[in-house]
């Protein structure tokens, strides 16, 4: 039988897939759209009520200019679609931003991307979610009084999903993804059709709400408003990034399948994030920073409902089924746009993996071939920004985008460079010409992100900016230092050039006896099919009785090899056990020292709490003593008997078993010695058992 644990795995999980079955994963273009895009299409649900309610610090006036901070937002999404569709043809092998930087600036500006990518995708899952629990708040009650709880189980249902497999939780998320367009598609239909073509004066909620400015704003402190609404409204450009980071998981052509997701991406978020605006402009809508003190007149216990809610109650009206069903979808939308960080930061962590920038576990596929270390990485950091900032997008917005212009600026800086590189020896006059629109997109694209950037850090630095660049730091640093450490490692395990390593002079065994007893008699026994130099038997006085009884067993059995005894009168095992192998050794450097320690197998997770626990500090210890080899003998408990390994193998990866692991008739299973016979006619299995060691 499996374990429970088991069986709760494969339940949530599914069955492991073979490594074979990677190819049955890769991404058609209508299931890539929303993997990799549903960030970037979210982002219009949120982008919108940043640039409002920034706008609203300086009164109801200042939303005149929405529309042109909307207009400047749209220019830079296009031309970062464009300069990314240069970047997957370049480079399709899915480092993305991370690549671009380090062929093209060296490896410290890669590394650099890859930290303020690795930020951005953990605020990329905080922002979404907790946007998404804004928006289902504003029609459920008791979301909004539950948010950070609801935050979470939403992080870990997502992370369960993506668990399951890149492929799997592609399909579940399509759905919701292509409703949130048609539905937010319909509703800016209708509504600019009721206005435009049926004369229906369309009033939002909050239209005739009195609103107050917070300050004066005028002169300087006007274009710095603006401008900080910009940077705001710039959070719409997230996830852009992550189908270059993404390209090895579409279908081949991979990199005209990836370049046509991102047309696709960008046309439908323009449309969008255009709409919004403009039909919060004809009804009115307003939507303000803190509606407790700038609202001045109001319906009584007025809540303030986010603009794509207060426009589906607008278009559809006040209880219409159809106002559920836009707050649904938003809310969905925003949820599942976590995806996409689900999907690049798991990637992004295995390339970086790779390189030794972050530890190897984060290169290894799990049962359903995905990256799950990254995917768990990612929910765990996620969770602790939407506690720590209890759920609010308005401040966990503060940190955001400062990572994505980073890299965003970094990667068009490094295809310049690419370009020019390949200028240098192309010769064929249609390909320069090619490469030269290229360069020039890539060049107008570093021009006007690197200006977003410094927008972005000169207005919300002191808003919480800082901390996002912190992390990044920090990132960077440990990146580097883990890289360092690999290379050092690397560098002390190269064999020379030349010469032979040298050989042991002697082998000096010593088994390891608290009793004796089965476990005692099979470590001998293995200790003796080693054929050491020296072989002695080693126990620690602690007991006097319990000594003299082994003492007296060991004669009477007439055991073929010596037993040492070490007295300590402090009743310490460890440290005596330790200076004996260590005066053992020093009578000559070239000697070797195998110590063997018995061991417990035990089949019940408590019993490890009873036995064995001598066994592990010796072993800890005794792993750090040059020129000293551990063995391990584990000895089968009867307990293990319930540990059908093979028929738990067979059960989980669905392949043949590969035969009972006690044969018929008596002989030993395929790969375990025989009982043999010590000269003494004590029997003991050769090859595993365990014995106690001290007093276990």
């Amino acid at each position: 039988m499996a374990s429970p644990t088991s069986l709760l795995k494969r339940l949530l999980l599914g069955r492991p897939f073979r490594s074979d079955r990677l190819q049955h994963t890769l991404l058609p273009k209508r299931i890539a759209l929303p993997v990799f895009a549903s960030d970037a299409l979210s982002s219009v649900a949120y982008a919108p009520d940043e640039i409002l309610l920034t706008l609203s610090i300086a009164g109801a006036s200042a939303y005149v200019f929405s529309p042109w901070i909307a207009l400047a937002v749209v220019v830079v999404m296009l031309t970062v679609v464009a300069s990314y569709r240069q970047n997957v043809h370049a480079y399709p092998s899915g480092g993305g931003d991370y690549e671009v930087a380090t062929v093209n600036l060296g490896p410290k500006f890669g590394v650099g991307v890859a930290s303020a990518l690795l930020v951005d995708y953990v605020l990329t899952v905080a922002v979404s979610v907790s946007s998404g629990v804004a928006n289902l708040g504003s029609v459920v009650p008791f979301v909004a009084t539950h948010k950070v709880m609801i935050a979470v189980t939403a992080v870990v249902l997502l992370s369960a999903v993506n668990l399951r497999g890149l492929r799997e939780s592609g399909t579940a998320f399509a759905i919701p993804t292509y409703g949130f367009v048609i539905v937010m598609g319909g509703m800016l239909l209708t509504g600019l059709v009721r206005v435009f073509v049926l004369g229906d004066e369309l009033r939002a909620p909050s239209a005739d709400l009195v609103i107050q400015a917070e300050h004066s704003v005028t002169g300087f402190a006007l274009i710095f408003l603006l401008l900080r609404t910009f940077s705001s409204g710039a959070a719409a450009l997230t996830g852009v990034e992550a189908i270059s980071n993404g390209v090895p998981a579409f279908k081949a052509p991979k990199s005209r399948n990836a370049a046509t997701t991102l047309l696709l991406l960008g046309a439908i978020s323009v449309s969008m994030l255009v709409g919004i605006i403009w039909l919060a402009r004809l009804t009115h809508l307003q939507f303000v920073e803190d509606p407790a003190l700038q609202i001045v007149s109001g319906p009584e216990g007025y809540v303030q409902k986010t603009v794509t809610t207060q426009l589906g109650e607008t278009v559809f009206g006040s209880g219409s089924i159809l106002l559920y069903v836009v707050a649904g979808v938003t809310a969905l939308i925003l949820f599942l746009a976590a995806n996409t960080a689900f999907n690049g930061f798991p990637v992004l962590g295995s390339i970086l993996a790779q390189d030794r920038y972050l530890p190897r576990q984060f290169h290894t596929r799990g049962d359903r071939l995905a990256f799950s270390n990254g995917i768990v990485f990612l929910a765990l950091f996620a969770i602790v920004l939407i506690v720590g900032f209890q759920a609010e997008v308005t401040r966990l917005i503060q940190l955001y985008i400062v990572g994505v212009f980073v890299s965003f600026t970094v990667s068009q800086v490094g295809m310049i460079r690419h370009w020019n590189r390949r200028l240098r020896t192309e010769r064929d006059p249609e390909a320069r010409r090619r490469m030269h629109r290229s360069r020039a997109i890539n060049t107008f694209g570093a021009g006007l992100t690197g200006t977003v950037l410094v927008i972005v850090l000169v207005t919300k630095f002191l808003l919480g900016a800082w901390i996002a660049i912190a992390a990044m730091a920090v990132i960077y640093l440990l990146m580097l230092a883990i890289r360092g450490h690999y290379d050092r490692v690397a560098r002390e395990l190269t064999p020379p050039d030349e010469g032979r390593a040298v050989l042991p002079a002697r082998n000096h065994a010593i088994v390891l006896v608290s009793k004796l007893h089965q476990p005692t008699l099979r470590a001998i026994a293995y200790a003796r099919a080693t054929r050491p130099d020296t072989l002695t038997a080693v126990t620690v006085n602690v007991d006097e009785k319990d000594t003299r009884d082994l003492q007296g067993e060991w004669e009477r059995r007439e055991m073929a090899i010596p037993l040492t005894v070490i007295d300590s009168p402090y009743r310490e095992i460890t440290r005596p056990i330790l200076d004996f192998v260590a005066s053992t050794r020093r009578q000559s450097p070239r000697d070797v020292v195998t110590v063997f320690i018995p061991e417990y197998v035990v089949g019940r997770w408590w019993e490890n709490l009873l036995h064995n626990q001598s066994a592990l500090r010796l072993k800890g210890r005794l792993l750090f003593e040059p020129g000293v080899m551990v063995v391990s003998v584990p000895w089968q408990l009867a307990s293990t008997a319930s540990k059908n390994l093979d028929r738990l193998d067979a059960t989980l990866s669905r392949t043949p078993a590969r035969g009972p692991r006690v044969a018929p008739h008596g002989t030993p299973p395929p790969g375990v010695p025989p009982v043999v016979s010590t000269p003494q006619g004590q029997s003991g299995p050769v090859d595993s058992g365990p014995v106690g060691t001290g007093r276990d």
